[in-house]
């Protein structure tokens, strides 16, 4: 189905009613109508919420006329909320008579929480910018108070809060004193100081952290950093994320924000409150004085909220826009995430470790949630298609206690400062958040839910530890065939409390999603991420690809394309497309299966995962950011040591410290080699050749020939394990014949294709060449458990070519020293 078509027929789901007009009602909303008029279309009203009331009314008094259901139709235009639209059970449709909230046209139709900022003009100079180069406007107030807000968005643009270092950069923290609460930064423009509201943006593992600044000591080029309560405690005292002091991958990187001396930079605002005035530095191109400046006001727009045994149900939105959400936590009392965006009200490490459910836990946390543009709370059979979520400063669209059989699908969610959809509880208030939740009444469970064809893009991009779809204590969930990119952290979340013990998780399905282009800011982090035991769990057919590589990573390395951490069981993960299995397995429970996770998995995994028809026309406005680099995919390497002494559980453990995938280990005379997945393999080499510095280190990064069963095989199907093989050899002294060795090489699989059918007939499913200077290094993968001296004969066999074709590789090759006279190749031994 084309995006026309589809188009259609959403307008013919618009204009449906018309065929029988006494079966339903239509309640008409419009920007310029009348909280006073009748709501029909020559005389619509002004507000969703005047809307629904009416809709109540009609149904409390059974009226015959909505037998088939009531459509509250908004008009174009933006709605701009002066308080959240509030649903509640009495505003319940049923099966047969459902209460849809849809757009007149689709997505034209807009709940706003935001103020537009307007009466611009240029301002005098300031901190060192000529007069003229900053605007300022008045800040915009309600009963007599400034409006607070973090976001400001320009021309649909979020701009920039004012910021102590330029674009994508930060500096590193010098030094973190626990027990004083302090922070010790480097300070070398003394054209910056100190103010009250001035914060700092701090990067910790798989968190961020938005701490309140009370004041400023400055020594020299450092200055010590002083913070308000409870974000001092909560930031010094928890044990996980804290902040990272590290010589070899360097400390946390922090900015400091909101402070005048701070705005000079083109895309920089800030909001003096004192003064009631607001500055912004246009970008090139921008005038204020015709630009459209939206502040958010509202920090929630939509409300649906029931009980447990009066739940809201049959509420449809369709083709609705939400935006312009406001977040103002971190303002008020800081902001200290443990993981995904859920912030810890109290956190501590125990002296003496152990609690009921864990032995070794030395952390103590309690959580709260990130607000969200649109709240559901106790409902069931609730739809939400075709809606978009954009410009919201938390989490879009959050479904949170006591939902069930409720639908999110077609959606955009799309510049958002949080998570773009937030499932499930993730511990109560109340309830240390490493203990299995496990409620008496299983009502409160979000269980049935279904989050398909939705792209997520461009998300948590304020609070940069938040996820693409996050999912905490969940049940029969099922995240299909949703597109998720430009994510600072993980795109699908799954799971809480780090526990094996039996939860209120079970049944839950990831599948068929796409997912690229993540991991933006923070590591520590994966395409898709579980948490705790889920018996009956599916992670099958998705699609992973495209990992950004963080400047400021704490482990460079710590990063992967599945993660299965602590206390995950009861999963079966397979057949999920993924470039390399870079994958992490962390404290897993038991009842794990993983079979077929690969970069050889069928193609058609690659085609049918993502959004599906009739949603497709969404993929228009997928976010990748082509200035920001990515991680070199792993790939089969070889490193090469040369010597003597050498220690293999050092060697192992180096490369594992490097994300080297698999490292193993073969050995002939004093040549240790390594061979695996690994990447930033300069790295690895530098590392080795500081523990070993009278070594001889080589390293073979690409392979000049590689044949691989799935590309070059009638049959194509892999062995989900292999052992390989590895023989080393020179190339003969001679320029000229080493170049025609190589161009053998290039051609083979045009030339003699013989060569190719022959490593097909004998099983082998990978084999590579790879050179340094003259030295080769012959890599064969065969399935593991079989032997190379029965496999190799089937090469030759009914094949005469291949034997013509050894002939003239004999021509090439020589020993390398150390070898017999008249050797060649010679095996390395596997070193367990």
């Amino acid at each position: 189905m084309n995006k026309i078509l589809f188009f259609f027929l959403l307008l013919f789901s618009f204009q449906a009613l018309k065929a029988d007009s006494s079966a339903v009602t239509k309640i008409y909303v419009s920007p310029k109508g009348s909280d006073l008029a009748e709501g029909t279309q020559k005389q619509p009203l002004a507000s969703l919420n005047m809307a629904l009331r009416k809709a109540r009314e009609l149904r409390r008094l059974k009226n015959p006329n909505i037998k088939n259901g009531i459509y509250i139709i908004l008009t174009d235009g933006t709605y701009h909320l002066q308080e959240p639209v509030f649903i509640r059970p009495e505003d319940s449709g049923t099966a047969e008579s459902p209460t849809i909230i849809q757009a007149q046209n689709f997505k034209k139709a807009i709940l706003s929480g935001g103020v537009n900022i307007i009466n611009w003009r240029k301002a005098e100079a300031i901190n060192g910018l000529k007069a003229g180069t900053v605007w300022v406007a008045d800040a915009p107030q309600k009963a007599g108070e400034i409006l607070n807000y973090r976001q400001l968005w320009v021309n649909g643009v979020k701009a920039t809060r004012a910021k102590s270092t330029s674009g994508s950069k930060m500096d590193r923290i010098l030094s973190w004193d626990k027990k004083e609460q302090t922070c010790w930064i480097p300070f070398q423009d003394k054209s910056v100081r100190f103010e009250p509201g001035m914060e700092m943006f701090i990067q910790q593992w798989w968190a961020i952290a938005n701490l309140r600044i009370k004041n400023m000591e400055v020594r020299g080029d450092s200055a010590k950093l002083y913070f308000e309560q409870p974000e001092s405690r909560i930031q010094s005292e928890h044990p996980w994320p804290a902040p990272w002091i590290s010589k070899k991958t360097g400390n946390s990187p922090f900015v400091l924000n909101n402070a005048i001396s701070l705005l000079d930079e083109p895309g920089e605002w800030y909001l003096d409150r004192n003064n009631a005035k607001i500055y912004y530095y246009p970008k090139a191109g921008e005038d204020l004085s015709k630009a459209e400046v939206i502040a958010p006001v509202l920090e929630n727009l939509v409300n649906v909220t029931g009980t447990i045994d009066y739940p809201v149900h049959h509420i449809t939105f369709k083709g609705i826009s939400f935006e312009y959400s406001n977040w103002l936590r971190p303002s008020q009392q800081g902001h200290v995430p443990l993981q995904a965006g859920m912030y810890l009200l109290d956190a501590y490490k125990l002296k003496i470790p152990g609690t009921p459910d864990k032995a070794g836990l030395e952390n103590q946390g309690w959580i709260g949630r990130p607000q969200s543009a649109v709240t559901v709370n106790y409902a069931n059979n609730t739809i939400f298609e075709g809606c978009s979520f954009q410009h919201l400063s938390s989490t879009g669209l959050d479904f949170h206690r006591g939902t069930n059989h409720n639908t999110i699908k077609g959606n955009l969610f799309k510049d958002i400062g949080g998570s773009g959809i937030n499932l499930g509880v993730f511990s109560d208030e109340a309830f240390e958040t490493h203990l299995p939740y496990n409620p008496k009444d299983e009502r409160e469970i979000c269980s049935n839910e279904l989050i398909t064809d939705n792209l997520i893009t461009d998300v948590a991009n304020e609070d940069c530890g938040t996820v693409g779809i996050s999912a905490g204590f969940v049940k029969n969930i099922t995240i299909a065939h949703n597109e998720i990119s430009d994510v600072s952290y993980t795109g699908i979340g799954l799971g809480w409390g780090w526990t094996k013990s039996i939860n209120a998780m079970s049944n839950n399905k990831i599948i068929g999603n796409k997912i690229h282009h993540y991991g933006k800011h923070l590591y520590d982090v994966a395409s898709i991420y579980t948490l705790s035991a889920q018996p009956g769990s599916l992670i099958a057919d998705n699609y992973i690809d495209s990992i950004y590589q963080n400047p400021y990573a704490h482990d460079p390395f710590h990063w992967f394309y599945l993660y299965t951490d602590e206390g995950s069981s009861y999963f079966t993960v397979k057949n999920n497309w993924v470039p390399a299995e870079k994958f992490l397995q962390n404290a897993n429970g038991p009842g794990n299966v993983w079979i077929h996770n690969n970069s050889f998995v069928d193609d058609s995994v690659k085609a049918k995962a993502g959004i599906r028809k009739p949603y497709q026309y969404l993929v228009k406005e997928v976010v990748v950011d082509k200035t920001w680099p990515l991680q070199e995919v792993p790939h089969f390497a070889v490193v090469e040591l040369k010597g003597e002494g050498f220690d293999a559980d050092k060697i192992k453990s180096i490369a594992k410290s490097n994300g080297v995938i698999d490292p193993e280990l073969y050995q002939w005379e004093n040549h240790l080699v390594l061979y695996a997945k690994l990447n930033h393999i300069e790295k690895l080499e530098k590392d080795l050749k500081a523990l070993y510095p009278k070594s001889q280190i080589k390293t073979y990064n690409q392979p000049v020939y590689n044949f691989s069963k799935n590309e070059r095989c009638s049959d194509t199907n892999l062995a989900d394990n292999w052992d390989h093989i590895l023989l080393t050899a020179n190339l003969v002294d001679d320029v000229k014949k080493q170049n025609e060795y190589l161009e053998y090489h290039h051609t083979q699989f045009q030339k003699w294709p013989e060569v190719s059918q022959g490593f097909c007939n004998a099983d082998f499913q990978q084999l590579q060449v790879f050179k340094n200077g003259r030295q080769l290094m012959l890599i064969i993968s065969i399935p593991k458990g079989k032997k190379l001296d029965e496999l190799n004969p089937k090469t030759t066999e009914n094949n005469p070519r291949v034997d013509d074709w050894n002939k003239i590789m004999s021509q090439y090759q020589t020993g390398i020293e150390g070898t017999k006279p008249g050797e060649s190749w010679v095996f390395l031994k596997k070193l367990d």
